[in-house]
């Protein structure tokens, strides 16, 4: 018959992710003809526990680069935007989530520009996101303890096979299996 022990240990207790498309706009200091290009740097984001969700708190650069003055001028404007997403995670095993709980963020899908448009002097950007959440808690596992004494290989000493090989007679007939 076995016998178990319960061992508490720190395990993933719940996973999600979200997927998200937000619409922002800036107000650069020329009036744009032309979006030439954008990208997203700078991307920084941390969870905490609010009241069993998961508070996202993030934030990223946008630089856009734009032509003016009927095309003839170029410029880039840059602006620092924030945001704060809510994640209900659902929790395995009737766990909950406390001050405790470790709440680890990860970036499934960079921050990206999937649209820019000039609208009445105003770049609007629709910027697209992937974030997992994995929540690290105490858990309790059950292994099963085997009740017999373990069984110890027994090892040869080094000294003794060198003893053995040179007790060996010099007179063995070569030929014997012959």
């Amino acid at each position: 018959m076995a016998n178990f022990k319960e061992i508490v240990t720190k395990a993933v207790i719940g996973k999600a992710k979200k997927n998200s498309v937000n619409k922002f706009q800036i107000k650069p200091e020329q009036t744009p003809d032309t979006i030439l290009g954008c990208w997203i740097i700078n991307h920084t984001f941390s969870g905490k526990n609010n009241n069993g969700v998961v508070g996202i708190n993030g934030a990223f650069d946008v630089n856009v680069w734009y032509s003016h003055d009927n095309d003839t001028k170029t410029s880039v404007c840059n602006h620092h935007f924030v945001y704060n997403d809510k994640m209900n995670v659902h929790l395995k095993d009737q766990q909950t989530l406390t001050d405790a709980s470790e709440i680890i963020v990860r970036s499934l899908k960079q921050p990206a520009v999937i649209d820019v448009n000039i609208d009445n002097g105003n770049i609007s950007l629709n910027i697209e996101k992937e974030l997992g959440v994995e929540i690290v808690g105490d858990t309790k596992i059950k292994v099963s303890i085997e009740d017999d004494e373990d069984e110890y290989e027994e090892i040869v000493d080094d000294d003794e096979v060198e003893e053995a090989i040179e007790s060996i007679p010099d007179n063995i007939e070569e030929d014997y299996l012959k």
